[in-house]
């Protein structure tokens, strides 16, 4: 058989048998008693690419260079005898990694079980019966029957296969389909030459095929791929802005850093407590709960979703979804009621005929291809009769638009075809009328005339063709020539009642809808217009003529595309993200799985064939609009939540931060030990934890919003620089107005600094007052818990070992007292450069 690159056996080398066998298989498929113990013995199929889990997503809580270092330079420390005070420090890292681990384990179990209610199926040949089973209890040996639609669920060896093509530009970015086959390939051929090779990940774009599992789960090419992109860089535009920003901070630690570090040197004290208490100060800038803020808000939003029927596959792409502009969407179920009805069977004439109906049945009920409205509407609107022979079919596919059966009907073979009526004339002849058959010339303008007045009515047109095969036994997409037109099939798809409220919705929150369709320009016109969708379509002809650089502009005021293909809908795509807008794409069909993949967010439905559902980040339990809009409230206020973390966060720490070290050149003393430094940190940082919960205002919600660096950084200067003032007068009044020690000095900035973040947490998470704009239940009540137990701590047996002193009750009536003018300084400047500039400040009227 022969061995690949990797040293494996190349499982499409020489004979079926021999190949098979070397997996211990048949090509009869396995029992489901042999499928359960391969099932328990090497696990689920399953990638899993990139998943932290236990151990793996507790070490990532202490992997940050600077919490290395931390830890390090801690250690020394207590390797020079400062055992209590390197205890401390160690509890403190470690109860703050605890709470990042318990934050982002919990949302990630809450993910797993949302996700898996979208289920993706595969049929396996099991005792002998065609079953369906999850693609995770696909096991090495079984036997998958795969048709159009179906995503191969494993790396797999053909068995037989008929007119089978398979899209696999999720391994090679080919956009085309390629044919596939049962014949042996050579051990030594490239994977796109592999032809009898099927590749988990990939899809069936047409045929059907039977083939045996060589490869799972993370021993499969798709899993071998997945592995090595599973470091890549984040490509959300909410990651991209988190990275900014990351930056951002990155600039500011390491010039702090090394600037206290040096001054302090030069105030000649001890090299490992200025260490200590340089990287206490870098640990509090870095917004070391991120991770878990950013996993809990989107878990929260994910199983808020849920209860509106939203199911979010990829947590990532919630905040895009927030931030969507644009809303690329099909007209089927969407903007039409989905419940296709066939309303015609009409004559090349256009009068109703009993043989076009016929023949239309035979097409439909004997097609083996995939599932589809179209033929289900023609065999549940006509009566039951003979239903033909299948000799042989052509499927369809997205290309030539048509679908051929041969087909035994009485003495000889037949050819059926059926498809878009433009795909159909294009391969007649002749017509048949009431006169006789015709040259197809003598009639042409005359049916694309009668397909014109329909579709304009709002129907869905398809062409039949017949043509005599006599004594053939196979067929070919060749064979579609030299055919006669026999009739017109009409379908009906009613507008939903509530799309255009829908839209008009959408359009409120500044979501452009966009309708994108294969179906031709008069039923699109009809079908938008039913729906207040303005505007002249723009044709596939029309988007093939326009180069590149001039799309972008030409599509900018387009709201409907007809006649158009599965790659000119990525173009399109592609076009309206140059333009800058964020791109949601809604599809649930094979030809749609290129745009999904593309789109900042890919929509599916529960309903999708399964490489649709695959490709979407997100996927609809309704396929409705208004469910749409729902989940875009939702992503704009995980959005929100999370924002507010990284501008108070960044505020806070960088005043605390910029405070330190002026109070460290200041005073003979450092103004906090590291130790107290780290427990602000933990303790400010609990309160984030519950922002998941916290309400957001309405036009914090009311249009799409990205990250933007400049507001942070604009945002950390000015409510900084606030904090700072603060912190300073308090440093006065203790070391110079109260000459307080040296204990009570610190257990009064740290009660000061905990409780003022926690504050502005609580004041600057709104552009309103504190009073108009009310926290949520948790939020507010664990602030106050927290301030309650730091005021608490200088007073409590931890007192001595943390390095506090109790404060005199003069001193905590004037901590109480500037936290009252650090709240109305807040305020106060809110109304100068708003907390959050990108959003209305006034309430938008309902």
């Amino acid at each position: 058989m022969g061995r690949a690159d990797d040293g494996r056996a190349a499982f499409w080398a020489g004979p079926l048998p021999q190949a098979v066998a070397t997996v211990g298989a048949s090509t009869a498929g396995l029992t489901g008693e042999r499928a359960a113990a391969l099932l328990r013995e090497h696990g689920p199929n399953r990638v899993d690419a990139g998943a932290r889990r236990g151990w793996r997503l507790l070490l990532s809580q202490f992997t940050s260079p600077i919490i290395l270092i931390l830890i390090a330079a801690t250690l020394l420390s207590m390797a020079v005898g400062d055992l209590i005070d390197g205890t401390i420090i160690l509890a403190i890292v470690a109860a703050s990694g605890g709470l990042g681990f318990w934050q982002e384990h919990a949302a990630g179990r809450a993910v797993d079980a949302l996700q898996a209610r979208v289920r993706v199926d595969t049929e396996v040949i099991r005792d002998g019966r065609e079953v369906s089973v999850p693609v995770e209890e696909v096991v090495v040996g079984d036997l998958v029957v795969l048709r159009a639609g179906d995503v191969v669920p494993a790396d797999c060896r053909i068995v037989e296969a008929e007119r089978l093509q398979v899209d696999q530009a999720v391994l090679t970015g080919e956009s085309f389909p390629v044919p596939k086959s049962d014949d042996p390939s050579p051990p030594d051929a490239e994977l796109t030459a592999r032809g009898n090779a099927l590749w988990m990940g990939t899809h069936v774009a047409s045929g059907t095929a039977r083939a045996v599992v060589m490869r799972t789960g993370r021993d499969s090419t798709f899993g071998a791929v997945s592995r090595r992109v599973a470091s890549r860089p984040a490509s959300t535009g909410f990651q991209r802005g988190l990275t900014r920003f990351g930056l951002l901070l990155v600039r500011i630690m390491v010039v702090l850093l090394v600037g206290i570090f040096v001054a302090n040197l030069l105030l000649h004290r001890p090299v490992i407590d200025s260490l200590l208490f340089s990287l206490a100060l870098a640990v509090g800038l870095t917004p070391q709960m991120l991770p878990a803020i950013v996993a809990v808000s989107l878990s929260a939003g994910a199983r808020a979703m849920a209860a509106h029927r939203v199911i979010v596959k990829r947590l990532e792409v919630i905040e895009d979804f927030g931030a969507m502009t644009v809303l690329l969407t099909d007209k089927t179920g969407t903007l039409t009621a989905g419940t296709v009805t066939l309303t015609g069977c009409l004559s090349v004439d256009g009068e109703p005929d009993a043989e076009v109906a016929r023949l239309a049945r035979l097409n439909a009920g004997l097609q083996r291809g995939f599932p589809n409205p179209v033929d289900t509407a023609i065999m549940r609107g006509q009566p039951p009769a003979d239903p033909g022979t299948r000799i042989a079919e052509a499927p369809y596919d997205f290309t030539r638009q048509r679908l051929s059966l041969l087909v035994r009907d009485g003495d000889e073979p037949i050819l059926v075809t059926k498809g878009a009526l433009r795909a159909v004339l294009d391969v007649c002849a002749t017509a048949r009328t009431a006169a006789g058959t015709v040259p197809l010339d003598e009639v042409r303008e005359r049916v694309l005339r009668r397909f014109a007045a329909l579709s304009d009515q709002g129907d869905r047109v398809l062409g039949l063709a017949v043509r005599a095969m006599p004594g053939v036994t196979a067929v070919a997409v060749a064979d579609e020539r030299e055919m006669t037109l026999v009739g017109l099939l009409a379908f009906q798809d009613p507008p939903r009642a509530d799309a255009a409220a829908a839209i008009r919705r959408l359009a409120d929150m500044g979501v452009t809808v966009r309708l994108v369709t294969g179906d031709n320009r008069h039923a699109a016109r009809h079908v938008a217009a039913s729906v207040d969708l303005a505007g002249e379509p723009l044709v596939g002809a029309d988007l093939a003529a326009c180069p590149d650089d001039q799309l972008p502009e030409r599509i900018t005021d387009v709201t409907v595309f007809a006649e158009v293909d599965p790659l000119q809908k990525e173009r399109i795509l592609t076009a309206l993200r140059q333009r800058g807008d964020v791109v949601g794409f809604l599809g649930d069909g094979i030809n749609d799985a290129p745009a999904l993949h593309a789109a900042d967010v890919g929509i599916s439905v529960d309903t999708a064939v399964d490489v649709a559902k695959q490709a979407a980040a997100i996927v609809l339990l309704d396929k409705n609009l208004d469910v749409i809009a729902d989940g875009i409230r939702l992503g704009r206020r995980t959005f929100t939540n999370t924002l507010k973390y990284i501008r108070v966060n960044t505020s806070a720490s960088f005043g605390n931060v910029v405070s330190m070290s002026i109070a460290a050149l200041l005073l003979p003393f450092l103004p906090l030990l590291p130790r107290q430094v780290l427990l602000l940190n933990f303790l400010s940082d609990i309160p984030y934890t519950t922002l998941s919960t916290d309400y957001a205002d309405a036009e914090q919600i009311q249009h799409p919003r990205t990250v933007d660096v400049r507001t942070i950084r604009r945002f950390m200067l000015v409510y900084g620089s606030i904090s700072i003032a603060v912190d300073l007068l308090v440093l006065g009044a203790l070391r110079w107005w109260w000459h307080v020690s040296t204990d009570v000095f610190r257990a009064a900035w740290f009660v000061q600094f905990t409780a003022t973040e926690i504050i502005a947490l609580l004041v600057l998470r709104s552009n309103r007052s504190f009073l108009r704009s009310r926290p949520s239940a948790a939020l507010a009540g664990t602030g106050l818990l927290l301030i309650t137990v730091t005021v608490a701590l200088p007073f409590s047996p931890l007192s001595a070992p943390l390095g506090l002193a109790a404060l005199p009750p003069v001193v905590l009536a004037a901590l109480a007292a500037v936290t009252l003018v650090n709240v109305a300084a807040n305020e106060t400047a809110k109304h100068v450069v708003p907390p959050d500039p990108t959003v209305a400040r006034r309430v938008p009227r309902p």
